[in-house]
């Protein structure tokens, strides 16, 4: 049964630099990586290539040894030129050198997947690569093959700042979306869920989507994050597993079965004020930025995400995109000092606070450039119940956050840490007056339940 829902709670910033409707005329990378550290949970990679070697796209690469049956495959074809490693050994990177003509392992087709058992599909997804757009909420990790989750939740639109324009990178990909959900339609023992924005314009795709759930959700951000809509469509209790896809992954699962093949092609957008031209560029995933952003930045002091500003990863001017971004975002660095910046009113930036952020309230269809100065250093939980503001969901944030510090895993449990990632509590952050790393902290308490 599909629901329409009104979020009152959240906050949108606005900011400079949104990309315009149309594909950049770029040259692909060079080079493309593989990042283990895109997904959370992976403790021990085991590599199956060495420098040297040549793969395919779809050419598993590496598996975890707590779970060897997911294969972490190559998204190009092309030579692996180099392993970069981190403190302690940690892998952090395999870099591969891409051919200028694409080659592709070769899988079977099924473009009835319906015909299929949930078993062959499983292993299908498995041993191609594509499992690993499945994301297992709690903890969004990887999901586990070997549990049948309650239900599969994909969010249509992205509310983050800056973020890309779903209607426009997943244009003409009806058949791949619509073969994609009839596999996942075999995969769980309840209903397949879909969040679309009831405050702007929705591809056909989503909303006539057949034998799924198609619920409405207006509101601020954070109304397009996958773990808002399954709070107020299927709330995940202790025990209960759900799992969460992005629209590019039910595509690439729907590609797999109608074509037989690992395609990791994607649309990126670049964004933010500090670029030039903010467009979309076509590549694939783990590309190298370097070619969308040559002569294309307003300066070299910059800060370079993958992703969006409130959840993304800060990479450098040659980095690589992670997994599961679709999103490059340019800001100034904010590595300077200002006086009194911590309590100074303002009108040059957005803030949810009225006291710091005057003119956000007196224009909010300003578009603003922000840097990355924090105004402030972390100082005293203090508790103004701003967080339960900007938080749409049945919960109480202020109080789980100490209860995580306390390590009171009875309270965490209590107070609904079950139903959260990150990107869930990432404007609690931004508003944040005592600068606390907020998300950091939640991933520390989701940590101490899981390996408890």
């Amino acid at each position: 049964m599909s629901k329409q829902i009104k979020l009152r709670k959240g906050f949108d910033i606005n900011l400079a630099g949104k990309p315009d409707r149309k594909i950049a005329e770029a040259a692909q990378p060079e080079t493309f990586a593989y990042k283990p550290t895109s997904f959370h949970g992976i403790l021990r990679p085991k590599l199956l290539v060495k420098e040297g070697d040549t793969v395919k796209a779809g050419t598993p690469i590496l598996f975890d040894k707590k779970n060897d049956r997911v294969k972490h495959v190559a998204p190009v074809s092309g030579e692996i030129v180099e392993i970069r490693r981190g403190e302690k050994r940690k892998l952090l990177e395999v870099v591969i050198l891409a051919d200028r003509q694409m080659e592709y392992e070769a899988f079977t087709a099924h473009p009835e997947p319906e015909a299929l058992s949930r078993e062959a599909i499983v292993e299908h997804l498995l041993q191609s690569g594509t499992w690993l757009n499945i994301t297992e909420r709690p903890y969004g990790v990887v999901a586990n093959p070997e549990v049948t989750p309650k239900s599969i939740f994909i969010s249509c639109f992205d509310s983050h700042p800056l973020a890309p324009d779903y209607n426009f990178i997943f244009k003409g990909n009806d058949e791949y979306f619509q073969t994609g959900l009839e596999v996942l339609k075999k995969l769980t023992s309840g209903r397949v869920n879909l969040g679309v924005s009831g405050d702007s314009e929705t591809l056909p795709m989503f909303t006539n989507a057949s034998g799924v759930d198609v619920h409405t959700f207006n509101g601020p951000h954070p109304a397009g994050n996958v773990g808002v809509q399954i709070h107020h469509v299927d709330p995940i209790a202790k025990g209960e597993i759900v799992w969460t896809l992005n629209p590019a992954g039910v595509i690439q699962i729907g590609k797999l079965f109608r074509e037989g093949k690992y395609d990791a092609s994607r649309i990126v957008a670049v964004t933010g004020s500090e670029i030039k031209n903010p467009q979309y560029y076509k590549t694939y995933t783990g590309a190298n930025i370097k070619n969308m952003i040559a002569g294309n930045t307003t300066s070299d002091h910059v800060r370079y995400i993958s992703g969006n500003v409130l959840t993304g990863t800060r990479i450098a001017k040659d980095g690589f995109l992670g997994f599961y971004d679709q999103q490059l975002t340019v800001i100034p660095e904010g590595d300077y000092y200002e006086m009194f910046g911590w309590i100074k009113p303002t009108f040059n930036r957005p803030s949810f606070h009225r006291a710091f952020g005057l003119l956000s309230f007196l224009n909010p269809g300003k578009e603003y450039v922000v840097d990355t100065n924090t105004k402030g250093e972390p100082r005293a939980f203090v508790q103004t119940g701003v967080f339960e503001k900007v938080t749409p969901m049945d919960i109480l944030p202020t109080y789980l956050f100490k209860a995580i510090l306390a390590e009171d895993y009875d309270e965490m449990e209590a107070l609904g840490i079950y139903e959260l990632i990150e990107e869930d509590v990432a404007l609690c952050e931004y508003v944040d007056v005592s600068k606390h790393d907020i998300q950091e902290i939640l991933r520390e308490g989701l940590d101490l339940l899981r390996y408890s």
